[in-house]
Order: structure tokens, then C-alpha cells, then sequence
């Protein structure tokens, strides 16, 4: 595809160090790149903040790269140019949700260079916005509540039941009929997840709560938790569960190490792993990420709608950041390369 209405710079953002500082987090002019085989060029149009980008800021997700780098772990945008192979090519001018690669530059900067077979072509009713948080959550709540319908699971825990991501799990786990524990951290909460229909809901700072959780676990049949939190939160799951439960932990807000009591796992057959998007769907084959693709899509605007609470330039980034970290539950914050999204093709 022609890179006529392509420039030759771009704004980006770029990370120097794996501190969390904000100075270490500047806005700088970088060369467009050049797609090369199997390779798009998109033109970022809204990539939002996660916790996992800020995990990787700090150096502490599970992929670190060469520095100085571009974060930012998914966005969305259109293809404007592209290398060689028949994929790419089929890209040319669509609108696209995009992951970033996983070992060069992400999707906070105004054009980011992506493997073909990480862009997914965009329905025409979705909306840029919601595309551009599509990956990350959305595709993690559905492969979460997959596994508890799959495993025959009847009803299962989940801690930071209050994030986008909580809360798109609730949604979707009621809509496959399965039950779900949430633990929250503040009564506000517990409030904002009973005014969307969520039947049980428990605060983690009361004091009687691990018997609640164990009562709930047991009455409600609880054999599989999805931890977000870690640290001291993965035994209490663990001890509240019933005999063969296990702890899914795919996040760590509380940055610190899982605890698991080894007794559970001796004595009752309980155990702890691990769960990360990227491996999922690398498991996956082209047919079942179309399909999980399509599904995703059909319920952005219901059941996995990201709720957005600021739109930002690059500039300011490093305020994004701060208010996203301070409050994860009060919606996404989007980081807005070249202005304001356009919402529909």
C-alpha cells in the first residue's frame, strides 16, 4: 500500500527506564516505521491505559524490552500501510483492533508497526473506542468464564470484582448461568456491583469476611477462584474454597507475592496457577481466534462495554497515568494520539 499519506515523524511516547517514574516516561519525535512482511502500519487512534501497562513500566510484567521502548499493549486504528503477504495486504484501510508485538514498540504513539495476525478487522457498528480496549479485557473475561463453563464449574470467586474487567466477568458469567462470588475492597463497591445486578458481593475490610467467603464458597459450590490481586488474597480464596479448588491468579494489583497455605495444597488438593492472555491465545488456532474474535465484538456494546472516563492527548500521559492508578474502578483512561476518535467507520 502506498505511504503517500504517510509522514515521515510521529509523536510517541517513550519509557527509559523500568522505574515507574513519570520522567521516565517522555514524549518524543521518532521516525515512522515501515511495515515489513506480514506487517501492517496502524494509525493509532485511542490506546488505553491497563494495569498491565503499568505493571511493565515498573518493570514487572511478564516481558520486559529493549529500552528505550513505546508502551502501550493494545489500540485501535486504521491500517494505512502495509508490507508484504496476502494478510497484510487484506488489511489495507480497515479498521483494525491491535496488539502490540511482543518484543518492539507498543501503541502509545500516533502509528504503531504490528504483526498482521495481531490486528482483528472491525465490525462496522463498533465503535473506535471501544476497539481500542477490546483485547485486554474483554478477551480475558471471555476466557475466564470459558474455563468455568467448561470445567462444569456451577459457581466461582473473583477478587477486584469492581474493574472493567469484574465487571464485564459478572455480566458474562450470568449470561453461561454461572454464579459468582465477588470480592471488592470498599463499600462504594459493593454498592456499584448490587446496582448491576450482582447478587453476591463482599467487602475484603470487613471483619467477618473470610467466614462469609467460606460460606458462599461452599453454598454455591465454588471450586474455581480468578485472583487479580495476589499477595495475601490467593490464600484466603484457597482456604475458602471447597476440597479440589483452584486459584487462577492472572493479575498481582496488590504487587506482592502469592501466598498459599500448603496444607490446602496437601492435604484438600487445592491448587494455585497461572493465567496470561498471551498464551491463551497463542494456543488458540486462526479459526478459534476469529470466532472468540466475532463473539467479542458482538458484545461490545452490552455486556464487554469499557467505560471511559478521560480522553487524553500524549502530552499528558503522565496525569492519565496518575489518576488511573489512584482509582482503576472509575473507568479507562484513553490516551488520544491525533485527537479526537471517531466512533464508526
Amino acid at each position: 500500500m502506498s505511504r503517500r499519506t504517510v509522514p515521515e515523524k510521529m509523536r510517541a511516547l517513550e519509557l527509559r527506564a523500568y522505574d515507574g517514574r513519570p520522567e521516565s516516561l517522555a514524549l518524543v519525535e521518532r521516525e515512522v516505521p515501515r511495515p515489513r512482511k506480514d506487517e501492517v502500519l496502524v494509525r493509532v487512534a485511542a490506546s488505553p491505559v491497563n494495569p498491565s501497562d503499568l505493571m511493565f513500566l515498573r518493570g514487572l510484567y511478564g516481558q520486559r524490552k529493549s529500552l528505550p521502548v513505546v508502551p502501550g499493549f493494545e489500540g485501535a486504528g486504521e491500517v494505512v500501510a502495509t508490507g508484504r503477504g496476502v494478510l497484510a495486504h487484506a488489511l489495507a484501510g480497515k479498521r483494525v483492533a491491535c496488539a502490540a508485538p511482543p518484543d518492539a514498540d507498543g501503541t502509545w504513539a500516533e502509528y504503531v508497526r504490528t504483526d498482521a495476525k495481531l490486528c482483528i478487522p472491525l465490525r462496522k457498528e463498533v465503535d473506535t473506542e471501544q476497539a481500542a480496549a477490546m483485547i485486554v479485557n474483554p478477551f480475558t473475561a471471555w476466557a475466564l468464564v470459558e474455563r468455568a463453563r467448561k470445567g462444569g464449574h456451577e459457581g466461582v470467586a473473583q477478587t477486584a470484582a469492581a474493574s472493567a474487567l469484574g465487571r464485564m466477568l459478572n455480566k458474562l458469567a450470568a449470561r453461561k448461568g454461572v454464579e459468582v462470588v465477588n470480592v471488592v475492597r470498599r463499600k462504594e463497591q459493593v454498592e456499584l456491583l448490587r446496582s448491576e445486578g450482582a447478587r453476591h458481593v463482599l467487602d475484603s475490610g470487613e471483619k467477618n469476611f473470610d467466614e462469609r467467603l467460606a460460606d458462599l464458597c461452599e453454598r454455591l459450590k465454588v471450586s474455581l477462584s480468578f485472583d487479580a490481586v495476589a499477595g495475601e488474597m490467593t490464600n484466603r480464596l484457597l482456604r475458602a474454597m471447597r476440597r479440589g479448588g483452584t486459584v487462577v491468579v492472572y493479575g498481582a494489583l496488590s504487587m506482592e507475592p502469592c501466598q498459599a497455605d500448603p496444607r490446602a495444597l496437601i492435604f484438600e488438593g487445592k491448587s494455585v496457577e497461572g493465567f496470561w492472555l498471551s498464551e491463551w491465545l497463542r494456543a488458540k488456532n486462526a479459526l478459534n481466534r476469529y470466532q472468540t474474535a466475532t463473539q467479542v465484538q458482538k458484545l461490545l456494546a452490552s455486556d464487554l462495554r469499557t467505560q471511559v472516563r478521560t480522553r487524553l492527548p500524549l502530552e499528558d500521559a503522565a496525569k492519565g497515568l496518575a489518576e488511573y492508578e489512584q482509582n482503576m474502578t472509575g473507568g479507562k483512561v484513553l490516551l488520544v494520539p491525533g485527537g479526537q476518535t471517531t466512533c464508526q467507520a
